[in-house]
């Protein structure tokens, strides 16, 4: 029975630290997420219904696709994934450690024979003398050597790059630390939006899921909305807003926002996002009685009666920032003492003198308008993206040790062959052998040449 559970607890590890799972995790997280990114999370119910119908958006629903980040299945896979990143490292790790903590000092016959880099000389110095001089060399050349003598053979043994073998285990980590960081950013952040009409406040906003406002903890004002726009169109060409942070009452912050110049408060920022206008313009208007040429200058909101003189009236019933290039332009009716409307007309601001043609009882000059306007504001709080950020740091730092860098180790063996020292030498790297090939041999050069008291050899 202890065998029985020995084996199924052996089957559940080597199936946590499964290549084959790593793999397939990955490709789902993969796919997955691009269902994320083609379909638009977080949407009103009403844009799923409207592009892809009733029966679809119920389909996305109950598979959670419209909040695919959070959903149960998706943290699924990434805490499985993360799980089997942990098993293979504590798998693995031991026997990188051992490399690190107990390197193989004294080679073995082994080592020199199956080596793919190796060579053997000998040189009339003694033993001693040899060790001392390649000591000196491979100190300047590669590493620092350590000495150990045995069955009276000298073996020196020299490495360098050897962390290189816990770059894949930074990467491991770093990938670790990015999806912690998501995890808190989508458990403890939130998206959401916001809209403040010029001169007014708000202090809570609403999340892009639809679910209840959010407490931002403090006040933010929009004092002022500027929008400008490309000479002959009503194309936005810059829009920005004066933001105040405000605390107990009092202002503790302030910041003239535009789009890619956000203001940050307690790790929420807000964006520029949108505008629109804010309720109706009103206008400051000059009226003229044509009779008497008596003036008058009347503030009209639109779609509200004006009284003017002899029982006349009138009202603001449309409004353009820019009527076929000609600017903006107001259109209004009169209405006689007997309340009965007059056919429309239109005033153009830049165009002060035209209506006085129209040969109406009054005509009318546009001085000014005033159009409120709302800003919209994106507003974002993600507090894992510190953790995120170092997680990318560590991940580009993990991957340049693993695969740029190598693990190098020579071996020496000196030992007594008559009047002679006899040297045997061996090395290997973990990756790119090639490379590490051709540093050998230029690096066995100078030893023997420094063994032999010679100068190294030249090529060509």
């Amino acid at each position: 029975m202890a065998e029985t559970k020995k084996n199924l607890t052996d089957s559940i590890w080597d199936f946590f630290c499964s290549l084959k799972l790593a793999i397939i995790l990955v490709l789902l997280i993969a796919l997955t997420s691009i269902i994320g990114t083609i379909l638009q999370q977080n949407a009103p119910a009403a844009d799923y219904i409207r592009e892809y119908g009733q029966a679809n958006y119920e389909l996305f629903k109950n598979l959670q696709f419209i909040d695919m980040y959070h959903s149960t299945w998706f943290i699924g896979l990434l805490a499985l994934f993360s799980v089997n990143l942990i098993c293979c490292s504590i798998k693995n790790f031991p026997r990188v450690w051992k490399f690190v903590k107990e390197p193989t000092l004294v080679a073995g016959s082994g080592i020199f024979k199956s080596s793919a880099n190796r060579a053997e000389f000998s040189c009339k110095e003694s033993k001693q003398q040899v060790a001392e001089k390649i000591s000196d060399l491979l100190k300047k050349e590669f590493a620092k050597t350590t000495l150990t003598e045995k069955d009276d053979k000298l073996y020196l043994f020299t490495q360098k790059g050897i962390y290189s073998r816990f770059g894949a285990y930074i990467t491991h980590i770093s990938i670790l630390i990015i999806m912690a960081g998501a995890v808190i950013g989508n458990v403890w952040g939130f998206k959401a939006y916001v809209n403040i009409v010029e001169g007014t406040s708000v202090d809570q906003v609403r999340s892009r899921n639809g679910t209840a406002p959010i407490d931002l903890g403090f006040t933010v004002r929009c004092d002022d909305f500027d929008v400008s726009y490309y000479p002959n169109s009503n194309r936005p060409k810059d829009y920005n807003s004066d933001l105040v942070i405000l605390e107990n009452g009092q202002e503790v912050m302030r910041k003239r926002i535009e789009v890619n110049d956000p203001l940050t408060y307690k790790g929420i920022k807000f964006y520029q996002s949108s505008y629109g206008p804010a309720g109706n313009a009103f206008f400051k208007v000059k009226a003229t009685e044509n009779a008497t040429g008596k003036v008058m200058e009347l503030r009209a909101d639109q779609g509200k009666q004006v009284p003017l003189s002899s029982g006349y009236s009138f009202s603001v019933s449309n409004f353009t920032e820019n009527d076929r290039n000609f600017g903006p332009a107001m259109q209004l009716h009169v209405s006689t003492p007997d309340k009965k409307r007059g056919a429309p007309f239109v005033v153009w601001q830049n165009h002060p003198q035209l209506d006085t043609k129209r040969g109406g009882v009054f005509s009318f000059t546009l001085l000014g308008y005033e159009q409120p306007q709302f800003t919209g504001l994106q507003v974002a709080k993600d507090p894992g993206v510190n953790i995120v950020w170092a997680g990318c740091f560590l991940i580009v730092f993990g991957s340049l040790t693993a695969f740029f860098f190598s693990h190098k180790r020579i071996w020496i063996c000196l030992e007594e062959e008559g009047k002679k020292t006899k040297v045997q030498i061996a090395g290997n790297t973990h990756r790119n052998q090639p490379g590490f090939s051709l540093a050998f041999d230029e690096l066995l050069q100078k030893i023997e040449a420094t063994a032999k008291n010679e100068s190294p050899k030249k090529e060509g």
